[in-house]
């Protein structure tokens, strides 16, 4: 279904880009843009740029760009449509009633479909008798039927096609089922057999922020048997393990400012149950910089809680590292006397937990103590070293008030004096400096490959005739920021005078729709090019604020594409047309 200008301009009006951006990125203004972190790649400079004139975006550092509509395809993993109408239900916009499901949208709705019916199915197979041993499993993890229910739990009962059964008796195929990971397929003697990915397993659905069913997560019954501990959904049409978390659906609900970041699915519904309804878990990865930046949205402060093994202790350690690239607080829980969230609970109930939580230290103190714990601090050697790796954890503070804190309480505890604490601090910081300004050049220099690579992928054959696609690209800004000028030169400039092929495509979209009288913007192309095709037209429309945007300048331009049209020939003249080769001569 083509959407009309005039849906799309009502969308573009309501649906803001500073205001939609916002709610997901912290972005400070500068004179008529706007800046912030960039919420699809990892960078400590801000090089994210929202253009309010323009209804656009732009990162200068991985080069993902367009309008409001990209910009929701990419941070929501939405293929277009979904994206207009998601932002068409924020906003009280009503969708045209043209029977529109393009087949990618179609299997995504299939996909969250299948899996809502299978997380029906083992929620009811659960208080069925073949489901004792599941449902006396989560008794015995001190479970409710309320949060059972909640959370939706459920059974995967010992058969190879049971579930497959009910499935296909709702309409949802083998390959459709298989493609969601709920099947897995063996192929013996050229025969395809498909069975189910969960069998013997207490199951739990993980749900999105808007509620679908879009993965689960299978925990064998008995940990003497032998079979894996867990079995999860791989990635999927609908489901990315590193951009999800368990019960973030509930955690976005409550009214704390928090959030309680926890290793485990169990743990996560244990505090739930016990009052702490901001608890969310990972789903079986590391916590990942996108996980971060979802959290980011919903908090301002993370207590992370992984468990107090050494395994649980290295994980703090690169959560704290990739949390500080955020602008989240973050503070360390030590569970005294258990090894998880639900094992605390079970011990001490909510006060047990609850007195954890008052007791969190922030990240430094927890570095202090993870550095404390590595040297014999009885020597004067060992003291000497642990004195050194302090000074290097505080020397990230930025508050001289906290900073003299640490410094007076280092210097108390081991009898060394305070100027000396503070010019080892001082040494550290020099260090840390040299460092993040390599780290900076670093990250100037890959954002500058990563932005060429992204524009080179997509217009193929830029690298080769640079000068033209430049020329060509002065000419789309230009038209774009003012389209009047394409109808002072319409006469001297056709599709056919571009190089390369990808502006060209870009151009013929422009100037037909100038012709016509129609808007020019990215929303109004976003339909017709990909997320990578529109990162690059919004790259080359920041351009228009770097150049005269006239006419003369235009000329200039057309003048370089009728030297350089005869330089850049992919076809050899004998391969040509007849029409082909006679245009050489124009």
């Amino acid at each position: 279904m083509a959407l009309s200008d005039e849906f799309l301009d009502d969308l573009r009006r309501r649906a803001d880009i500073e205001s939609t951006v916002s709610s997901y990125v912290s972005l400070k203004r500068k004179g008529k843009i706007l800046t912030g972190l960039c919420p699809f790649h990892n960078e400590k400079t801000p090089s994210f740029t929202v253009y309010p004139e323009t209804q656009s975006y732009y990162c200068f550092g991985c080069g993902n760009g367009g309008d409001v509509i990209t910009f929701i395809r990419n941070i929501e993993n939405l293929d277009y449509m979904e994206a207009v109408k998601l932002l068409a239900d924020r906003h009280g916009v009503s969708m045209p009633q043209d029977g529109y499901d393009s087949g990618l949208s179609k299997k995504r709705t299939e996909m969250y479909g299948a899996n809502r019916e299978a997380a029906r199915f083992f929620h009811a197979k659960l208080y069925s008798p073949e489901g004792r041993q599941g449902l006396e499993y989560f008794y015995s993890r001190g479970l409710t039927d309320d949060t059972i229910r909640r959370f939706g739990l459920g059974y995967a009962p010992d058969s190879k096609d049971e579930l497959i059964e009910y499935l296909i008796s709702k309409g949802y195929s083998q390959q459709l089922l298989y493609d969601a990971n709920i099947l897995r397929l063996s192929e013996r003697y050229d025969k395809k057999i498909y069975y189910n990915a969960f069998r013997k397993r207490a199951m739990f659905p993980i749900i999105d922020l808007r509620g679908n069913v879009i993965a689960f997560s299978g925990r064998r019954i008995h940990d003497a048997d032998s079979d894996r501990k867990y079995v999860n959904t791989s990635d999927t049409l609908v489901y990315k393990k590193g951009s999800n978390l368990f019960a973030l659906n509930f955690a976005k609900k409550s009214k704390s400012d928090s959030i309680i970041l926890c290793e485990g699915n169990l743990d996560v519904i244990s505090l739930h149950q016990a009052g702490f309804t901001n608890a969310v878990a990972g789903l079986g990865t590391a916590l990942t910089e996108e996980q971060a930046h979802l959290l980011s949205h919903y908090a301002g402060e993370i207590f992370i809680c992984y468990d107090s093994d050494e395994a649980g202790q290295k994980a703090t350690r690169k959560a704290i590292n990739i949390l500080g690239k955020t602008t989240l607080k973050v503070r360390i829980i030590h569970m005294t006397g258990g090894k998880d969230p639900d094992e605390i609970i079970q011990k001490f109930g909510a006060e047990g937990f609850k007195r954890c939580l008052d007791s969190a230290a922030n990240d430094v103190e927890f570095s202090l103590l993870s550095e404390r714990s590595k040297y014999d601090i009885s020597s004067p050697a060992g003291r000497s070293d642990y004195l050194k790796a302090a000074a290097a954890v505080l020397a990230s503070l930025n508050s001289p008030v906290e900073l003299d804190i640490y410094i007076s309480r280092l210097s108390e505890e081991f009898s060394v004096n305070k100027d000396a604490v503070a010019a080892q601090v001082k040494i550290e910081r020099a260090k840390r400096a040299k460092k993040q300004k390599n780290e900076f050049y670093r990250e100037v220099r890959d954002s500058v490959i990563n932005q060429g690579d992204k524009i080179n992928k997509v217009n193929t054959q830029r690298t080769k005739a640079l000068r033209a696609a430049k020329a060509e690209e002065i000419l789309i800004a230009s038209f774009m920021s003012e389209p009047e000028l394409y109808r002072k030169l319409e006469s001297k400039l056709t599709p056919e005078l571009f190089v390369t092929d990808f502006n060209r495509r870009v151009f013929s979209a422009i100037s037909e729709r100038i012709k016509d009288g129609r808007p020019v913007g990215l929303s109004f192309l976003a339909s017709e090019f990909t997320p990578e095709e529109i990162s690059v037209i919004a790259r080359i429309e920041t351009v228009s604020t770097d150049i005269s945007n006239s006419v003369r300048e235009c000329e200039d331009c057309i003048n370089v594409l009728k030297k350089e049209k005869n330089r850049h020939i992919d076809v050899k003249p004998s391969e040509m047309s007849d029409e082909d080769f006679m245009k050489l001569f124009k």
